[in-house]
């Protein structure tokens, strides 16, 4: 029964497939809250400041560990 189901119902072409996605895209994009440019570049700090902190706290946790293990040596 599952066969004559696949049967009868039209294939979709390529060309077909990849109207219909960009047609879904185009649709959905109207959708799309961006955010204002004040939040983003807010954000962007953040995020900065924060690779900033983590990229110190490695370093200093890397120079502490080289330290220990020249004493152990």
């Amino acid at each position: 029964m599952a066969e004559t189901e696949t049967k009868n119902q039209k294939k979709i072409t390529f060309k077909e497939g990849i109207v219909t996605y960009f047609k879904g895209v185009k649709s959905e994009w109207g959708k799309v809250t961006w955010p204002e440019k004040n939040q983003i570049i807010g954000e962007t700090i953040i995020v900065v400041i924060v690779v900033a902190a983590f990229t110190l706290i490695v370093l200093l946790m890397d120079k502490f560990f080289q330290l220990i293990l020249g004493l152990i040596k």
